[in-house]
């Protein structure tokens, strides 16, 4: 029994196991049921994580939540790991958010749960935590998958588990990372939805069917239709019409492929046309030359 502890431990939390440890769920939990926090701590001994890949937090949302917690108080409580460098301080893991808005309702304790996760944990927890969040845009939340299966390793199936995603929803994102920057910056800046995007993938041309839609306001339905056509062929030249030469211009050719032992061919039409010698070699373009010379 002993064995079979040490050899968990030594493989680690695993992703699953964090998510459970942390609690995040698509859903935020009844309030008639929130955790039992371990500990409450000062807001100016709480910091937030340095290497937290959220960067922006709009300000009508933390208004909304700090109106929630003037009101309710903080239902549920961050998660924290000891500070690594202060004493007597905690870095958050999980609930800048709630932080943020604790500060606005002028809140002066929180409650938290602590955590010892390394370095590594709580920047994989970070992840997780901003796929979850409601007003996270298709770019976003692909990149974050990505950065989860490039730097911890997960697979497709695993994130599809643990997230409660379907594996088509995590794999159609990640393709969005495949399009070209200028047609994820219009993803991005909310001018394009993740459908637009998605159809544009197989697109010949998916900048110009990117500038095309935003302009023209295309459906996602138009943009379906135009991706899957073919990109446009250089026109063909028109092939030469065929003309029904009459007796006397086919008896004129004979007459002339006898005198100069070459092939003539006339081409008339209107008042105007073009006489054709062919010659087989050198000699025969020398003899040409000879009998044209003489004719001046």
């Amino acid at each position: 029994m002993t064995e079979k502890k040490s050899e968990r431990r030594g493989l680690g939390r695993g992703l699953s196991a964090l998510m459970a440890d942390v609690h995040l769920s698509a859903t935020p939990e009844p309030e008639t049921a929130p955790r039992r926090p371990e500990l409450l701590v000062p807001v100016e001994r709480i910091e937030p994580n340095p290497d937290q890949p959220r960067r922006n937090f709009t300000p009508e949302a933390l208004e909304e939540l700090a109106a929630s917690i003037r009101e309710k108080g903080v239902i549920q409580p961050l998660i924290v790991r000891r500070h690594p460098t202060k004493p007597e301080h905690y870095e958050i893991v999980a609930g800048e958010r709630r932080w943020r808005a604790s500060q606005i309702a002028q809140v002066h304790e929180l409650p938290v749960i602590i955590r010892d996760f390394t370095d590594s944990e709580v920047l994989e927890v970070a992840i997780i935590e901003n796929i979850q969040r409601a007003d996270l845009n298709p770019l976003e939340e692909a990149q974050a998958y990505r950065q989860l299966m490039d730097r911890f390793g997960h697979t497709q199936e695993k994130l599809a588990e643990a997230l409660s995603k379907s594996r088509s929803h995590i794999a159609n994102l990640l393709r969005l990372l495949n399009l070209p920057d200028e047609v994820q910056g219009l993803l991005r800046d909310g001018s394009l939805t993740a459908g637009h995007a998605r159809a544009m993938i197989t697109a010949p041309d998916p900048i110009k069917l990117a500038r095309d839609a935003v302009a023209k306001g295309l459906s996602v339905r138009d943009v379906e239709r135009l991706a899957k056509k073919p990109a446009e062929a250089a026109p063909r030249s028109a092939a030469p019409r065929v003309i029904e030469k009459d007796a006397d211009t086919r008896a004129l050719e004979a007459d002339l492929s006898a005198s100069t032992g070459m092939k003539v061919s006339i081409d008339h039409a209107g008042e105007g046309g073009k006489l054709t010698i062919s010659y087989r070699d050198l000699d025969q373009l020398d003899r040409l030359c000879q009998a044209l010379s003489m004719l001046g």
